[in-house]
């Protein structure tokens, strides 16, 4: 088998790294823009060779791993050079633009849209870690759209990776994505941005951070890179829950200002539901 992986990160190195485990006789080609990238996912063994566009034809999965607004531009081409049998995903973190992006493109059955939920705060190829979908959730949109055979073929490498998959419209996967995801990613930058501001001295911030600022904040380490393109496609959604966030917020604010801490106890009381809905879940 040829596989073909378009951006050699976190998403894409470590899934041909699973997937060398269980198929040592896959062909791995890497195409990306960052040539360092490149060398260095050849030096780990993440991939056998170098590959471009023109080397598409030979391809029997492709794993479109880059930022999201570079896939709605690429995914077109990507498609129109890969075989009638070849199937191609994306691992982007929104949906709706990508989906709409190739709806009347003539082999829109070759692509299944999905969104694997894992990762780690770290990026290129260097992050890249076996066993990183093992248990996680991976939502693939539209499978209607896809030959049935190619979703076949998808669902074959899922359960090798032992992920779970769900199926949802576009629409609701970017609205919910906001706020279990996106919101979150913007709640550890601005956190970080506030404490560094604040903080002039960093010795101070390294001295004092406990492990809860640091669970916080993890996410501010994320490649802005990838993350502001997310944001701008995501904007509606991502607006909305930042409005709700920043009610609670301003809430809290005022519950401190008048001194009204049953209700602070009582918020976080309420809130402390959410350790039994993550259980449920996992």
């Amino acid at each position: 088998m040829n596989v073909f992986v378009i951006g050699i990160g976190l998403i894409g190195g470590s899934m041909v790294k699973d997937l060398r485990l269980k198929n040592k006789e896959a062909d791995i080609y890497g195409i990306d823009s960052n040539q360092e990238n490149l060398e260095q996912a050849l030096n780990l063994g993440l991939i056998n060779k170098a590959a471009d566009y023109n080397d598409l034809g030979q391809a029997d999965l492709v794993i479109v791993s880059i930022p999201v607004d570079d896939i709605i531009v690429e995914l077109p081409k990507i498609l129109d050079l890969v075989k009638d049998d070849c199937l191609v995903i994306d691992c982007g973190s929104t949906k709706g633009l990508i989906c709409q992006a190739v709806e009347s493109h003539h082999k829109r059955r070759n692509f299944l849209a999905c969104h694997p939920i894992a990762g780690t705060e770290f990026s290129g190829p260097t992050a890249a870690v076996n066993g990183l979908f093992k248990g996680k959730t991976n939502i693939i949109c539209e499978v209607e759209q896809t030959a049935y055979k190619l979703q076949e073929k998808a669902l074959e490498l899922f359960r090798m990776f032992e992920m779970r998959i769900r199926y949802m419209n576009p629409l609701a996967h970017d609205k919910h994505i906001a706020y279990v995801s996106h919101l979150s990613h913007i709640s550890s930058f601005m956190l970080g941005k506030t404490v560094i501001e604040v903080e002039a001295n960093e010795r101070d911030i390294f001295d004092m951070a406990g492990s809860g600022f640091e669970s916080t904040v993890r996410l501010a380490k994320s490649s802005p890179a990838m993350w502001t393109p997310i944001f701008k496609q995501n904007r509606e959604f991502v607006l909305n829950s930042l409005e709700e966030y920043i009610q609670n917020l301003q809430e809290f604010k005022t519950m401190l200002d008048t001194d009204d801490y049953d209700s602070i106890f009582q918020v976080m009381e309420n809130t402390n539901r959410i350790k039994d809905i993550l259980t449920m879940v996992q």
